[in-house]
């Protein structure tokens, strides 16, 4: 009954939502949207694996300037999906980049960090050519996507290689349901078997600091979620919380599994991306 009562609840939130997006978008001027397509984000030097997947879709609004930007990380456990850019995310303001990276086991995990390093090292450079703001980008993604985002935003010698520093590039970083104890493709490439884990610097855990951008933690129900995703990341957001971070914040979406709690987390994670354009005076 409980969790009954709780699916009612997120229900009729995301229905008014939807009203009033929906009420925004009959009293504002429409907004034209564009998709650039299979960009190259990197050299892949005669690589033709890498000239593949090192690929992003760029949506962006035109004729509009100083938009903000959501880099997106497909899920997958770092071996499967492809780019998208999610539907529940568009038509609201915001351009997104939908990214491919090459995927274990062709690749290491270091590799698919890489990847990610580099197509947000991208749209760090080209946004303000398309319009964009490139002091307001977000980087998101769902489950290995989750993983890598929470990598870049913790771990600064990815973005490093770039010459970009995380504090300062990014406006939060939005994990859906992220691995954040070392990954476990990372586990099978070191010989250690299930259900072990381990915290090493391949893991967001291992590096916890108080500096860097806010985060937005999303997971779906602790009962519904694979196997000890809830836990790990609810840890996560305590040692955060003692390491003195001062915005990181997280939300479990009862009723909803591990495949389809973006559903319910992109509402979310828009209201907390405006928040922080507010503060900013965007």
């Amino acid at each position: 009954m409980k969790r009954f009562f709780a699916l009612l609840l997120l229900a009729l939130l995301a229905c008014g939502s939807l009203a009033a997006r929906e009420k925004v978008r009959k009293e504002a001027p429409e907004t034209a949207y564009r998709t650039e397509r299979n960009i190259a984000y990197r050299n892949a030097a005669g690589d033709a694996y890498a000239d593949s997947l090192c690929r992003l879709d760029l949506y962006y609004p035109v004729e509009k300037k100083g938009f903000p930007t959501i880099v997106w990380f497909h899920g997958g456990s770092l071996k499967g999906g492809k780019r998208d850019i999610p539907k529940a995310l568009q038509q609201e303001g915001f351009a997104i980049a939908g990214v491919d990276y090459r995927l274990t086991p062709r690749v290491r995990v270091a590799d698919c960090i890489d990847d990610a390093a580099a197509a947000v090292a991208w749209v760090l450079e080209h946004i303000a050519s398309y319009g964009g703001d490139p002091r307001s980008v977000f980087i998101a993604g769902h489950s290995a996507g989750g993983y890598l985002v929470a990598m870049l935003g913790l771990d600064k010698r990815w973005m490093g290689r770039y010459g970009v520093d995380p504090d300062t590039a990014f406006a939060a970083v939005i994990p859906y349901s992220g691995q954040v104890v070392t990954h476990f493709a990372r586990r099978r490439e070191l010989g250690i078997a299930e259900p072990c884990v381990i915290v090493d610097d391949m893991a967001p855990l291992y590096h916890l600091r108080p500096d860097c951008p806010p985060m937005l933690l999303l997971t779906g129900d602790r009962e519904l979620e694979l196997k000890g995703r809830y836990e790990e990341v609810a840890y996560f957001h305590r040692m955060m919380r003692i390491a003195q971070h001062p915005d990181v914040r997280l939300y479990e979406f009862q009723g909803f599994k591990h495949g389809n709690m973006p559903q319910a987390g992109h509402f979310v994670a828009l209201r907390f991306m405006r928040e922080i354009l507010k503060k900013r005076g965007k």
